[in-house]
């Protein structure tokens, strides 16, 4: 598998799945299969996946210095590449460098310019492909048309399937999504480009509100015409099936489980001045600036986290607050905890990272440092892991179905 605009690897880990998640984020009533899983405590161990990723790209420094320890740390190999895809493609075409070959491309194009908490300028976008440059006139090597770029990727590699992700803003923005829907059915032999579906997080086991675009696509070419009348009238259906209720669903599906709150998974970690964790110690010392700005406000422990951002300015959620600020969570701080925001390692749960994902290292110790507000960054561009997992765990179970293997 091909992994465009990795990140730090959220929803590459998710597609190999083989890591740790909270134990009530799988509910057995709708993946039975699960129940004989690895546990240890009050968590349990995905199975891994029939999928591995054997490239992965992104120009972030921070995601870099993320990702190559932790995936190596797996497998190993060194398949991370920092250049930007348009340039590789650049390459690729002009035969001095070559993508290698793989049944599913998957990549979540840069959504900044889609974000209903950015400029939302889209495809018009003044930032360029390296996210370095402004320009003057939007062409298609602007950050807006990296979705292009995967095509051409995807157009290269002629894989099975590709899989591609972004904020739910982009639904909303003109008819940004038909463009890019109709743009990907127009690869190669053609591809069976599914209409795309939003998927809330929450309604996966992630303790968080979170709701992305997912763009699936299947290449005509491995299809048979009956097969490809299926996917189109929806009898075959690759898209993940909830397994987790809403805070405000009135009517839930009984074979739902609960959300997962956020109370469940900070209850066994602790608190930043005794934990060992360096991602646990560092959180942002941004002061509290009032109820109307962004990130000032303590996050509900019996509910969901709100989204949680990467560009942030240090204004990342209070873990608690003082009853003067508006905060609920008395009896912690009756217990002598301090009022702060969330830490890196917090938000890193919220998102269903394990806790052997590094997102903090000190510059002089490490060939991969990390700051703070780095690992705050990559944790909050990041597609949830579990989330990727079933993304990536019902395309497997659907494979001999779609593709006859």
């Amino acid at each position: 598998m091909l992994s465009l605009f990795s990140g730090c690897g959220g929803m590459d880990l998710g597609i190999e799945g083989d890591f740790f998640v909270y134990e009530r984020a799988i509910n057995l009533s709708t993946n039975p299969e699960f129940s004989h899983l690895q546990k240890n405590k009050n968590w349990i161990k995905l199975p891994k996946t029939d999928f591995e990723i054997i490239f992965a790209n992104d120009i972030l420094k921070e995601a870099k210095n993320t990702y190559i320890p932790f995936f190596e740390k797996r497998n190993s190999k060194h398949i991370f590449h920092s250049e930007s895809i348009v340039d590789l493609v650049k390459k690729a075409k002009a035969g001095t460098f070559s993508f290698p070959k793989a049944d599913v491309v998957v990549g979540g194009f840069p959504c900044q310019d889609f974000s209903i908490a950015g400029k939302r300028l889209g495809l018009n976008s003044h930032k360029s492909h390296n996210g370095k440059m402004e320009i003057d006139i939007p062409s298609n090597e602007n950050r807006g048309h990296l979705y292009m770029w995967m095509k051409y990727v995807v157009d290269i590699v002629e894989p099975k399937v590709f899989v591609a992700e972004n904020v739910k803003g982009l639904i909303s923005l003109g008819d940004v999504k038909q463009i890019i829907e109709n743009d990907f059915r127009n690869i190669s032999n053609g591809y069976v480009v599914l209409d795309a579906k939003i998927l809330h997080s929450g309604n996966f086991g992630v303790p968080q509100s979170r709701e992305r675009v997912i763009f699936m696509g299947f290449n005509k070419k491995y299809l048979k015409k009956e097969t490809v009348k299926k996917l189109e009238n929806g009898e075959i259906d690759p898209y993940p099936v909830k397994t987790h209720y809403l805070p405000n669903d009135a009517f839930p599906d009984k074979i739902l489980a609960k959300y997962v709150s956020l109370a469940e998974i900070f209850s066994d970690l602790q608190e930043p001045s005794k934990s060992t964790d360096l991602s646990q110690q560092a959180y942002s010392k941004a002061k509290f600036y009032g109820n109307h700005a962004q990130g000032n406000y303590e996050v509900n422990l019996n509910c969901l986290s709100p989204t949680i951002r990467a560009e942030h300015h240090g204004n990342i959620e209070f873990r608690r607050l003082g009853k003067k600020n508006g905060g609920k969570n008395f009896e912690e701080l009756k217990e002598g905890k301090k009022e702060r925001r969330l830490t890196v390692r917090e938000c890193a749960r919220i998102q269903t990272f394990p806790d052997d994902f590094e997102f903090v290292r000190p510059s002089k110790k490490s060939e991969y440092p990390l700051s703070m507000g780095g690992g705050y960054r990559v944790i909050g561009n990041a597609v949830p892991p579990l989330l990727g997992f079933h993304i990536a765990w019902n395309l497997q179970n659907k494979w001999s179905e779609i593709f006859g293997e």
